[in-house]
């Protein structure tokens, strides 16, 4: 069987950014939460924000180090496997990669340093500023990725001649039409993974009843927020998918699964798209419902795949279904979250067990939403890689044979699994310990870090069982 670079370019591609886009998703709400913990741990000097602070940095210092290192490898594929765009894009993407290093990454790893190392070093004042950096840092870098990739699929500002791109006015290309709806929903996403994590975990330690007061806060705040953040991402997705339409129709079709243009088109709960046929198997609906969601009519007109050839038109199974997937989650998310608030009543969203065996679970629901997104997104795309001005077999190295792709997605996969392995089992030292390491009375001295992840070097011994356990009371 012969090798295609192009498919296996795409998979490896598919794999590193799968990847490394849970880190970052995660990074970015939580570098904001530590930074109000440090705000009210520097107003109120309440122990127990420190110590929620304390230890949420050591996880963000592992997770963070997992998506640089994950992460890094993505530039590099543009010149080894897609080069012909690499070269055609350098004029916009070339200083866009820079700005988002010497803008962001700097500004977060300077003050990582600060926030992981300095408590007992520094005024308490410069140690909130430090943790406010951080987070500023990680909402520059998102702004600067997301740009440049929702230039590519709304090209502005640019012009494509002689095989190049030249940028014509760099507000436009930097503010092109999707990137304020791409910007604010993945914005949102992130902090709602870091809610979901912090309440899900905080669940666990209820469960356990484990620094029951600490985690209580947190699950508190956690619901809180969520409660907003949750129906606001549905009514940015939805703002979002109307520019979808207007901008990159094709995708908006695979999406729906509607193979006809046509008026009154149903809301399809399940279907099996058959791609070869140009139809769907199998569907179940509602009537309307998806002219009214897109249009915002009932009997709104929306575009069918039959409108571009079957070459231009994306996998239509993987959008479809992705799409479900993150739809699916998103109202799991506002269930609980909504569920969180009835709780609330007489205090019992921190005492009823499979309210928080739920929470548990729902902390993994947002990266599956997340991935689930990007494919969307992504493979929405194809075969376009700069939509409709270069597709992704123009794109690609010309001289990468089959066997090249295919050893350094090998390699890839490899080095992946070792990195990951290596941070799981440091999360769960961190995760293991909990709280009860936060406070303060070692040796800072002494244990000063001295290479990669050290900082989350401590010991696995922890105290649960023994201890009064609030959500085993009263029956719940």
């Amino acid at each position: 069987m012969e090798l295609d670079p192009l498919i296996l370019s795409r998979i490896q591609f598919a794999f590193v950014v799968s990847f490394h886009a849970i880190f970052p998703v995660f990074t970015i709400g939580l570098a904001s939460y530590i930074a109000v913990l440090e705000g009210l741990a520097f107003k109120t000097e309440n122990p127990v924000w420190v110590k929620l602070s304390a230890f949420w940095t050591k996880v963000f210092a592992v997770v963070f180090g997992m998506g640089v290192v994950s992460g890094i490898v993505m530039s590099f594929q543009f010149g080894t496997n897609w080069s012909n765009f690499a070269q055609a894009s350098a004029n916009f993407l070339g200083p866009m990669l820079s700005y988002e290093v010497i803008t962001a990454f700097f500004l977060e790893a300077a003050f990582l340093g600060v926030l992981l190392f300095g408590r007992d070093k520094v005024p308490a004042g410069m140690h909130l500023f430090a943790a406010i950096m951080v987070a500023t840092g990680t909402f520059i870098s998102s702004f600067w990725i997301l740009s440049a990739n929702s230039w590519m699929h709304t090209p502005a500002g640019t012009e494509f001649r002689d095989g190049a791109f030249f940028v014509t006015s760099w507000s436009e290309a930097i503010f092109n039409p999707s990137f304020p709806y791409r910007f604010t929903h993945m914005v949102l996403a992130s902090f709602l993974t870091g809610s979901f994590v912090v309440a899900g975990v905080s669940s666990w330690y209820l469960l356990k009843g484990r620094e029951v007061e600490a985690n209580r806060k947190a699950l508190s705040m956690c619901l809180w927020l969520l409660l907003v953040l949750a129906p606001t991402q549905a009514v940015v997705g939805d703002f979002h998918g109307l520019n979808t339409l207007e901008h990159q129709p094709t995708k908006v079709a695979a999406m729906e699964g509607n193979w006809e243009t046509s008026r009154n088109v149903p809301l399809l709960l399940f279907a099996i798209p058959d791609q070869e046929n140009q139809t769907n198997l199998f569907e179940i609906g509602i009537p309307s419902m998806a002219s009214l969601i897109l249009t915002h009519e009932w009997d709104g007109e929306v575009p069918g795949l039959n409108e571009v050839p079957v070459a231009e038109q994306p996998p239509v199974a993987i959008v479809f279904w992705s799409f479900r997937i993150m739809v699916g989650l998103g109202l799991l998310m506002i269930a609980f979250a909504v569920t969180g608030l009835i709780l609330r009543a007489g205090g019992r969203y921190w005492r009823t067990r499979w309210f928080l065996q739920g929470m548990r679970f729902m902390s993994i629901a947002p990266f599956l939403a997340v991935l689930s997104g990007w494919f969307v997104t992504e493979v929405g795309r194809a075969p376009w890689l700069v939509y409709g001005l270069m597709t992704q077999a123009e794109a690609v190295t010309p001289s990468l044979t089959g066997g090249m792709a295919l050893f350094t997605l090998i390699g890839y996969v490899v080095v992946y699994a070792l990195v990951f392995s290596a941070g799981v089992y440091y999360l769960m030292r961190v995760l293991f310990v909990g709280l009860e390491d936060q406070h303060g009375e070692h040796d800072h001295e002494a244990e000063r870090p001295a290479r990669p992840f050290s900082a989350a070097h401590v010991p696995f011994e922890y105290a649960d069982d023994n201890q009064t356990n609030p959500a085993r009371q009263g029956g719940h």
